[in-house]
């Protein structure tokens, strides 16, 4: 049986349902198989619809649908209350709510998604966290966006999902640079292969250090990485390697039942 989805223990809370799909279980056809919910992806967008309407029966809301953003790579937070349609989607990369029923997302394909829960307040964001934002503050802004909502730093929990691993996060010296200009101690989010001479990034413990950081003491992270997993996970770099043109999105969701 091909798995549909991952869920996080620390997550798996009463009132609340999450997901970090997976690309199974869908009806796309190839090579967006099967469970592609990017409509910026070349996909029949009838077919992303019916992948999104899979993925919100899983979670139990029979008569809610998912936004998204139209995630550009940015530190913008949405502050959502109800629901819009896809081709009105508002810029940024995550969002949160505090609205009953509402389905939050994210895409990524080896991107970080990042779920929040502030189950005491009833407080829930989703976020895209690539490198850049990540560096930027996307972390630090969805936090600062739940807390204008009432929720505290102490009783939320994080988690993020399956996204490119160090092994696979081969990166160039500019790259390396613009962290290091930063912050010198962000280099300890590097290592060197010894064959290649080049750095890798490791984009999850960085995330969870952002997090930490910023007073999120409640931080995990899951281990797959989508990009040696491909039955599992669509991956930008993997279809990059593979002089592939196009690539479908995983979701990852959270919702307030």
């Amino acid at each position: 049986m091909t798995k549909h989805r991952f869920e996080c223990d620390t997550l798996s809370l009463q009132g609340f349902s999450h997901g970090f799909f997976t690309r199974n279980g869908g009806v796309s056809t190839e090579p967006y198989n099967s469970l592609n919910c990017g409509f910026g992806s070349g996909d029949d967008k009838y077919n992303v619809q019916k992948n999104r309407d899979i993925v919100t029966h899983t979670l139990g809301a029979l008569d809610a649908s998912i936004i998204t953003p139209h995630q550009h790579h940015s530190t913008d937070v949405i502050i959502a209350d109800e629901r819009w349609e896809p081709d009105t989607a508002p810029k940024g990369d995550a969002i949160v709510t505090q609205t009953n029923n509402l389905i939050i997302g994210v895409l990524t394909a080896d991107c970080a998604p990042i779920l929040f829960i502030d189950p005491k307040q009833k407080i829930i964001a989703a976020t895209h966290a690539g490198w850049r934002g990540a560096l930027g503050g996307i972390l630090e802004n969805t936090i600062d966006a739940m807390r204008s909502l009432g929720a505290k730093k102490r009783d939320i929990i994080a988690s993020i999902g399956p996204a490119l691993s160090v092994k696979k996060f081969e990166v160039g010296p500019e790259f390396y640079q613009q962290f290091i200009d930063q912050d010198p101690k962000f280099a300890n989010f590097f290592s060197k292969n010894e064959t290649s001479k080049k750095h890798h990034f490791d984009m999850g413990e960085f995330i969870i250090w952002k997090l930490k950081n910023a007073g999120i003491d409640q931080a995990s992270t899951l281990p797959q990485c989508t990009y040696e997993n491909e039955s599992l996970f669509f991956s930008y770099r993997r279809n990059t390697h593979h002089s592939m043109e196009d690539y479908g999105r995983q979701i990852s969701a959270i919702v307030i039942n």
